[in-house]
């Protein structure tokens, strides 16, 4: 017969660690625990009444065990309801089994509340299991799940991904082309003209596809009004999101694009979320949390307390990877030789942030026969992937929650910076060049990605890196924030990538791949491995102190305006900025982005009071928004407050327009200038050096420079010069293949450009904000050149000037159609505006042009030089 015998509703174990012994565990369960879990519970009890905690361990170190014995301890002790939440329903699947395997209680509640089991929702909430599930379970606007005392947050290094989400009305110009206009109608009055008709074109040209702007509804007259009657039309999922924002609408923000709008608050308000603010305490458990404040930010909590590590002895070794960057091979076909190592490797992940680079990677790189999988095919499980052979499995945006260990992945393939997963990164990263905010998450996702197929410490993997995310590896501010042991693998696989054929990269590949029957890797690979460890010092980048300090007043100013207390909003937003004012350059467009916002609560506070003495106030602060951000900045593209005049232009603006309106002047044939631009766009498409450089200095020209090929020895290959308020010097390299590095030589050349430009000039300065940048297809630059390479120093590719070029061409266009009947001053106004709206005054080239430092990155601050 069975076994028949009373649960007990409460046990008496003093840590986690004691009920661990007491556990039934099946059999493949966790033998015993190891050192560093132990202490780290031992930690984790001494804060037990503590309402927010985040427990960090890496990867391979048993983080979800440790998380089941905090859950199922906290039910027996209390007996009370526990959640364990995860990203995903995959996820959460993987725990529930894990949870069996161990002899811990636990039900699975994932995808609708229509679908689950009456028995497991019953056991949850009488306490008697512990609830597995997803984070959509808890964040939405009615959620199904009774109150709980304990909430379990698995990956939460993936909160913003997933909670920001939840808070988020996003409507799609392809899947919802109707509500889309709607809002696009709704913002058209905050977003200039041009900017508007680019938007609405059905052929648009390529390059709108990539901008976003930001509209402030609460500072444009009625829109708030008007944006809250277009979502409630929305129908489901809309709807759904809508309900979680809706109370909160005053305060959000919204993002503009090409594919798509996004309406939603910079921090999401989760205090309104009754199943996870009342909850006793939240745990947040990730193998990597940051150091920025990111933790308060993704949550709205407020206070985090971090639990220090235990002893990092104690830990147990992680898998080895193998970094690989085919980009640096010369004179290799970076294409042909990926295939290669996938062909070595017997199949291989893809991970991008963007399904469309991913899916034509696979297709690239798939060796022939070879079967190829996406999202659809491994949505519920990776079993389709982990039992076949010859396959590549591609996923977007999917850095983490995926568990590959041992033989079953042996190589991930890495395309692309993860720095832009929704439109509010892509603006704060491109346009606001504030992505000091998210450097801490993109490391994240590096870190997660990178480590999907070391799960163990006996694990070993290739990761085969691709694209700008291999110059971002080659930053030293990059690199220095990462553990020791991941500096010394980036380390090493660029310096063998760099300095070796095509042949020794697939050499070691094989050497890699065979180290259980083949000594090579272990004698002449790790000890190279384990010194560069013992040499690297980990070390947090520039404002992350400031960053961190700063998080939860942010997040106590985002509760204050979600509930329309405007004063109080701006107030913790002024000490948002006081803080990342300590931070210096690498703080400060962020910081712009705070006054910014401060500006505009201290503004509607003042309309609410009708107080004119704050709408000076605000005015100020809109003043000092705009000079911290400099010249250029994305808050010229923004629509004017009430009452508030328009953006003045800065000087280097005049200069450029003033040049531009002397070249009208000269009675220019359309025909003829539109077919000069035309060929001068053709020209920078070709990889001919005199055809190229020539086509340099015309670009120059029409952008209002003094631009020309200088003629002394040793010189660069064109400068645009605004006068002496700003100077960039260009080094065109068009004729580098795609294979290899940017060499010592060519830094040591292109280090002293500037210096001879201002011997040249016949000046003894040189202006503060001007720049080199080489223009070359290759993605990296050599080790050495890095070391050396002066401040002022970027590298771009030949495509951002090409869609420079584009941009210029469309410009002119509007010009020549619409110059006629002004007079001069209109001409004037005309030019700026119609060139800030195309991206391309003068400080808007400087900011495309130098997005990705050689050296350390060293922010080119302007003052915008603004006309009073």
């Amino acid at each position: 017969m069975a076994f028949s015998k009373p649960t007990p509703k409460r046990t008496l174990h003093s840590t986690p660690g004691e009920l661990y012994r007491d556990l039934t565990r099946r059999p493949g369960s966790t033998l015993s625990l190891w050192a560093h879990q132990s202490e780290l519970l031992k930690i984790y009890v001494n804060h037990v009444n503590h309402s927010d905690i985040a427990l960090e361990l890496p990867t391979g170190t048993g983080k979800t065990l440790i998380g089941l014995l905090i859950a199922e301890w906290n039910r027996r002790r209390d007996n009370k309801r526990i959640l364990y939440a995860c990203p995903t329903q995959q996820l959460a699947q993987q725990v529930h089994a894990a949870a069996q395997q161990e002899g811990i209680d636990s039900v699975l509640l994932v995808g609708s509340h229509r679908d689950w089991a009456a028995k497991s929702k019953r056991k949850y909430e009488s306490a008697d299991s512990i609830c597995i599930t997803t984070y959509s379970s808890i964040f939405n606007s009615s959620p199904k799940l009774v109150d709980c005392s304990v909430i379990i947050l698995d990956d939460a290094h993936a909160g913003e991904q997933y909670v920001g989400e939840a808070y988020s009305v996003t409507l799609s110009r392809m899947e919802k082309r109707s509500s889309y206009d709607t809002l696009l109608e709704v913002f058209q009055p905050a977003l200039d003209d041009i900017f508007v008709e680019r938007l609405k074109f059905s052929d648009p040209d390529p390059n709108i596809r990539g901008e976003v702007r930001l509209v402030l509804p609460l500072r444009q007259p009625g829109m708030v009004g008007e944006l809250h009657t277009a979502l409630s039309q929305l129908p489901e999922p809309h709807s759904f999101r809508f309900a979680m924002i809706h109370e909160e609408l005053k305060s959000c923000l919204a993002y503009i694009s090409y594919s798509e709008i996004v309406v939603r608050p910079y921090i999401p308000p989760t205090y309104n979320n009754q199943l996870f603010s009342k909850a006793r305490q939240r745990v947040y458990i990730s193998a990597t949390l940051g150091e920025g404040g990111e933790l308060e930010r993704s949550f709205g909590r407020t206070h985090i307390l971090r639990v220090e590590q235990p002893d990092a002895n104690t830990d147990p070794r992680t898998g080895r990877r193998f970094f690989v960057f085919p980009e640096f091979v010369d004179d290799a076909d970076a294409d042909d030789l990926t295939r290669a190592i996938i062909s070595e490797a017997g199949k291989a992940l893809v991970l991008s942030q963007r399904t469309d680079v991913a899916m034509a990677d696979a297709k690239k790189f798939t060796p022939n026969g070879w079967s190829i999988l996406g999202i659809d095919d491994v949505s519920t499980s990776m079993e389709p992937f982990t039992t076949a052979d010859n396959t590549i499995c591609v996923l977007a945006a999917r850095y983490d929650g995926l568990d590959l260990p041992g033989d079953i992945c042996r190589l991930i393939v890495f395309d692309g910076t993860p720095d832009q997963l929704s439109l509010q990164e892509r603006f704060l990263r491109r346009n606001a060049q504030a992505g000091v905010a998210l450097e801490s998450r993109i490391r994240t996702r590096i870190v997660q990605g990178t480590g999907r197929c070391t799960r163990g410490p006996k694990d070993t993997a290739i990761v085969l890196i691709r694209g700008d995310l291999s110059a971002f590896l080659q930053r030293p501010e990059t690199i220095s924030a990462f553990t020791p042991e991941l500096q010394a693998e980036i380390r090493f696989g660029a310096e063998n990538s760099q300095d070796g054929s095509s042949d020794d990269m697939l050499e070691n590949v094989r050497a890699f791949l065979t180290q259980d029957t083949d000594d090579t890797w272990r004698s002449d690979a790790e000890p190279t491995l384990v010194e560069y460890r013992h040499q690297a010092i980990q070390d947090p980048p520039e404002g992350s102190e400031q960053l961190s300090n700063c998080a939860t007043e942010e997040v106590e100013a985002w509760i204050y305006a979600s509930t329309s207390s405007w004063e109080n909003a701006a107030k913790h937003a002024h000490e948002v900025c006081r803080i990342l004012g300590d931070g210096g350059g690498a703080t400060r467009q962020y910081q712009a982005f705070w006054k910014y916002l401060e500006a505009a609560w201290v503004d509607m506070l003042a309309e609410e009071g009708n107080d004119p003495s704050l709408k000076a106030t605000a005015l100020q602060r809109l003043a000092e928004a705009e000079k911290t951000a400099g010249g250029g900045s994305w808050i010229h593209q923004m629509a004017p407050f009430p009452e508030q005049d328009s953006p003045k232009s800065s000087r280097v603006d005049d200069i450029a327009a003033s040049k531009i309106a002397s070249l009208l002047r000269d009675n220019i044939k359309e025909n003829s200038t539109i077919g000069k631009l035309e060929r001068m766009v053709a020209d920078l498409n070709q990889t001919s050096a005199p055809t190229f450089e020539a086509a340099l200095s015309i670009l120059g020209c029409m952008l209002g420079a003094i631009s020309s090929k200088p003629t002394p020895h040793g010189r660069c290959d064109s400068t645009w010069c605004w006068d002496n308020e700003l100077w960039i010097a260009l080094e065109a390299k068009s004729e580098h293949n795609e294979a290899g590095t940017i060499s010592l030589k060519d830094i040591r050349q292109s280090n002293g450009q500037l210096t001879l430009l201002r011997s040249d000039r016949k000046l003894d300065w040189i202006p503060h904000c001007s720049a080199t940048v080489i223009i070359s297809p290759r993605s990296g630059v050599h080790s050495d050149g890095i070391v050396i390479a002066d401040k002022h120093l970027f590298l771009t590719k030949p495509a951002t000037v090409r869609e420079i070029a584009d941009d210029t061409l469309r410009a002119w266009k509007r010009l020549l159609s619409q110059k006629d009947g002004r007079n001069e001053t209109d001409v004037q106004e005309l030019i700026i505006k119609t060139f800030r709206s195309f991206d391309i005054l003068p400080y808007d080239i400087l900011r495309r042009l130098t997005m990705n430092p050689v050296g350390p990155a060293s922010p080119i601050e302007t003052d915008g030089n603004m006309k009073q």
